[in-house]
């Protein structure tokens, strides 16, 4: 694909998504980069409905890095249940408000690499936080936009990182922000992993189907 066929791809997905439900991000906030972080850790490997639901009973006990802190872990645990990997998304919510009191005066840094270190991020959750929550430039990846990227025959890569790394090349920037948002939604509703709806895709002329066997 040139940039002239992305640009229609992207164009055909910004009126497709629509119909359906944003992830569960940046309907919990768009813009507060605390929530934004905490969001994104409870979220792995868990579902949406169970995410958010997770999230705003957390956030009702505590909306800043210094009262959930203080939260006892058995609170921390009875609130994102059942997440999954609750106890252990427990343990880093805490330690991640401890760092951020201790070293950051109670502020999420903006940096991928900061936000790097901090237990229980990886590079989709820094890349989130840093495009979500401080509108700078970023390519958040997940299984779904490495898999229907590699799909379309955009990129050939083995895993997100590598997904991330060549976008960052090829892809133009005024797309890097979005592009997450757009291919969950669509990965999670119609380019699904297995026998994904291509008779209902308005991208199937744009699609190499790498990987497609049974489809629908």
């Amino acid at each position: 694909m040139d940039n002239r066929i992305i640009d229609k791809v992207f164009r055909i997905l910004e009126k497709e998504i629509v119909r359906w439900q944003v992830p569960v991000v940046g309907r919990i906030s768009k813009t507060d980069p605390f929530k934004i972080l905490i969001t994104t850790i409870l979220s792995l490997r868990t579902k949406d409905k169970t995410t958010e639901q997770a999230s705003m009973r957390l956030f009702k006990l505590a909306t800043d890095p210094e009262k959930m802190e203080r939260l006892a872990l058995s609170v921390i645990e009875k609130a994102i249940y059942p997440v999954g990997f609750y106890h252990s998304k427990a343990r880093n919510v805490k330690e991640v408000c401890r760092i951020l009191l201790d070293e950051y005066k109670g502020k999420v840094p903006d940096s991928i690499d900061e936000l790097l270190n901090l237990p229980g991020v990886g590079r989709k959750t820094a890349n989130l936080v840093v495009t979500l929550g401080f509108d700078k430039p970023g390519i958040c990846v997940d299984t779904h936009v490495h898999r229907i990227t590699n799909r379309w025959g955009y990129v050939r890569t083995k895993d997100p990182f590598e997904t991330e790394m060549r976008l960052r090349q090829i892809l133009p920037k005024k797309y890097w922000k979005r592009i997450n948002d757009l291919l969950v939604t669509y990965g999670q509703n119609l380019c699904v992993p297995i026998s994904p709806h291509c008779s209902q895709c308005k991208l199937y002329s744009y699609c190499d189907r790498v990987g497609v066997g049974r489809y629908r």
